[in-house]
């Protein structure tokens, strides 16, 4: 008896040569783009190295452990002359990530106000956010931080003639210089009390929203948190003996002594920044906003809500997952225009780096630096929004 001959059909076809085969095809793709980028960077790497070895310029980072030479105008932690580059440098990264910090938040606040003014049924609250808004926008950023630095230098007199509205407070062309409680282990004390409330708060909060989803009946968290957070600091304070002296601004020469100051280079940047970016994330809130279908809104005054209940408890939830990530954006906008400081005198990550390349002459590690930081800023500020947006995100079921 014959034995059956296998059919063609079921004979294994021939493998396709690796040219024809999608997946060998990309992966040989991206080893060749691989090894071009590597051989790109190093010939850019080694012509770089023995162009500065035949102009004799030092290269490495060792100078960050030598003397800076110059002062800082302003700074956050103490710092001398006689301190050392990375001091000086660290003193310029507080610089730029405090301005870049108060000037998100203020953008926040201020861009939310306007955007929910210019949706406003009042004719002229709407008509005036709309004209701050193409104000602002329309007018670049430099020269909005050239006009309020020349706004604070020429409007205001020297500090011999300050004005003095109340006592204890200056304010002159070299800034806002205001009376400060002086140091006591009392304020300390109270700070460490205000951010236990908070987290306690926090996590009052989560535990009344489960709560409620288990039993319908809300909690008051955020009134117990507010008058917590306004009781125990006072108690606090009054425990340590209630002190009350102060810091005062004395004129000494040509400039104040004591108090706290914020320069007007300061301020002319964060003004700057502030009102330029809010323009833009008040747009983004309007956006959001008019992205809520119109009968949710009938719906909840339907059931009685009032129009700021049903702006906090419908309106803004749903809305945050259409602003946030395009409001990141904006803050990644606001911190590398915080940049544009070195224009108006104030000593930002960039400003004390451009003095370190001009003293060391070591260009390309600062430029360096200047990425690196930057770019750490940025992502720090991508991941926890990116984190914020998907606790906000729709959970399907």
């Amino acid at each position: 008896m014959d034995k059956p001959t296998a059919s063609l059909s079921s004979l294994p076809s021939p493998a396709p040569p690796f040219w024809r085969d999608a997946g060998k095809r990309a992966l040989v793709f991206q080893v060749l783009a691989l090894a071009t980028v590597g051989g790109l960077g190093y010939y850019l790497f080694s012509n770089t190295q023995a162009n500065l070895a035949r102009q004799s310029i030092a290269t490495g980072f060792d100078f960050l452990k030598k003397e800076a030479s110059f002062e800082i105008s302003e700074s956050l932690i103490p710092y001398s002359a006689a301190d050392t580059y990375a001091r000086a440098l660290l003193v310029g990264v507080l610089n730029t990530l405090k301005v870049s910090f108060i000037g998100i938040v203020l953008t926040t606040i201020l861009g939310t106000i306007i955007g929910i003014a210019r949706l406003s049924s009042n004719w002229l609250v709407s008509r005036l956010a709309r004209s701050f808004i193409e104000l602002m926008q329309n007018i670049p950023v430099l020269l909005q931080l050239f006009f309020w630095y020349a706004i604070f230098y020429e409007a205001f007199p020297a500090p011999r003639q300050a004005l003095n509205p109340i006592k204890g407070l200056f304010l002159c062309n070299r800034g806002l210089i205001f009376a400060v409680p002086e140091g006591h282990p009392a304020y300390s004390a109270m700070a460490w009390v205000l951010v236990a409330v908070l987290i306690c708060g926090w996590l009052l909060n989560r535990w009344g929203h489960r709560r409620q989803e288990l039993t319908g009946k809300s909690f008051p968290a955020f009134r117990v948190t507010l008058f917590a957070a306004l009781l125990l600091p006072f108690l606090t304070w009054f425990f340590y003996g209630a002190p009350t002296a102060m810091n005062m601004p004395v004129l000494r020469g040509f400039n104040f002594r004591g108090g706290l100051s914020v320069s007007p280079e300061f301020s002319a940047l964060l003004l700057g920044l502030v009102l330029y970016t809010s323009a833009f994330v008040a747009e983004i809130v309007r956006a959001g906003i008019q992205s809520i279908g119109r009968g949710q809104i009938e719906a909840a005054m339907a059931l009685g809500l009032r129009p700021g209940q049903v702006l906090q408890l419908v309106i803004l939830p749903q809305s945050l997952r259409v602003i946030i990530p395009p409001l990141t954006s904006q803050m990644l906008n606001l911190t590398k225009n915080s940049s544009l400081a070195v224009a108006i005198g104030y000593t930002d990550f960039v400003a004390v780096t451009n003095t370190t390349i001009n003293q060391t002459g070591q260009a390309i590690e600062g430029v360096a630096m200047i990425m690196v930081v930057y770019l750490a800023i940025s992502l720090s500020t991508s991941l926890f929004m990116n984190w914020y947006n998907k606790r906000m995100a729709l959970v399907e079921r």
